[in-house]
């Protein structure tokens, strides 16, 4: 009987700090997005996840630990994002609406909750290889799901596309959400959708 509860209470604790884990992780990959890497501190984090700065090194080695789970959490959540919105789309429309929902009124205003690469491109290189490396992967899974939009998927020149549409996406949305001047930062979004999907003939 002592052995069962005993392995109750453990499985209790190993699924509550699993659930701890995933909150601080959601906290960071949310703060990381909204201040930076720099701006964002495991102090911060612990509080908004509603634990303790002494439970940080129960779950992480390092705060470049967790910035890099941060890093790749944000990044799923974003192509996540994306697959819904491409779910919804007609095969033929579905690169148009995928660009278009990533340049957006909504995305451009949610920078809390939207792309990593968009909100912390700039800072990527100073970041830790373990952070990089997970911020990586995840641009690569986005450049893929961009080059299954494309008519010639499958063939060489629909990854060179994606690459570019990408690149694009992103520095668009950077400088839409750099400029002060709201007409520039739809014109700069308009001019991006229609020059990587110009409407059929």
């Amino acid at each position: 009987m002592m052995n069962v509860m005993s392995k109750i209470t453990g499985t209790a604790r190993s699924l509550a700090k699993e659930a701890s884990h995933d909150r601080i992780v959601d906290a960071a990959a949310r703060a990381i997005r909204r201040s930076g890497y720099n701006g964002t501190g495991v102090a911060d984090i612990m509080k908004e996840a509603g634990l303790t700065h002494g439970a940080f090194y129960a779950h992480f080695a390092s705060r470049e630990a967790m910035l890099a789970e941060a890093a790749d959490r944000a990044g799923a959540e974003s192509n996540a994002a994306a697959v819904k919105v491409l779910a919804k789309a007609p095969p033929d429309q579905a690169l148009r609406t995928l660009v278009e929902a990533y340049l957006s009124k909504a995305h451009l205003e949610s920078i809390e909750t939207g792309c990593p690469v968009s909100a912390l491109g700039s800072e990527m290189p100073r970041q830790s290889p373990e952070v990089r490396r997970a911020a990586t992967s995840r641009i690569k899974e986005m450049v893929d799901l961009v080059a299954r939009q494309m008519p010639d998927w499958g063939q060489p020149s629909a990854h060179e596309r994606a690459l570019a549409a990408v690149a694009a996406m992103v520095g668009t949305l950077v400088l839409a959400r750099a400029v002060d001047d709201p007409a520039l930062s739809d014109a700069l979004c308009a001019a991006t959708i229609e020059s990587l999907t110009p409407p059929a003939a």
